[in-house]
């Protein structure tokens, strides 16, 4: 519950958009630390597009990982350890020990080979734990629709 309450007080942004940006691939938790998943979502975005950061924190990471560049945003008073957000592929526009605020351009989106078309590719950890990124975002409730006519 704390955690629920926590994400709804810090009010997050889309790091794409407006509007919000379709997502491409969602997120699939591995079953173990080294098992297959998808660590994060993939969202549509133009080359070149702005990556905002989608609350206030401190950039920890900026630079290449494994041939592309990923940017990572440390998220404070989110517990401990705190939340941590990352994209990639991007170039980085900011450097490490930045601190932004909500809505800052911190990042541009990269092409590259993970999606078939160019996305983003936003994750979100505590710790060493994989999380989805899409709990930081605010979307519209679910409605249920009648089933007789």
């Amino acid at each position: 519950m704390y955690f629920a309450t926590l994400l709804l007080a810090l009010g997050l942004l889309w790091p794409v958009g407006p509007p919000p940006p379709e997502i491409l691939r969602g997120w699939q938790p591995p079953a173990g630390p080294y098992g297959p998943g998808h660590r994060g979502v993939d969202l549509a975005a133009a080359p070149d597009a702005p990556v905002l950061a989608p609350a206030a924190g401190t950039v920890s990471f900026a630079g290449p990982v494994g041939g592309r560049g990923v940017l990572t945003l440390t998220l404070p008073g989110t517990g401990t350890p705190p939340l941590r957000t990352t994209f990639s592929p991007v170039t980085p526009l900011v450097k490490a020990g930045t601190r932004v605020t909500a809505g800052t351009p911190v990042a541009r989106v990269t092409p590259s080979t993970h999606c078939p078309r160019t996305c983003l590719h936003w994750g979100l950890l505590r710790g060493d734990t994989y999380l989805n990124p899409l709990l930081l975002t605010r979307r519209a409730p679910s409605r249920l629709l009648p089933t007789g006519g």
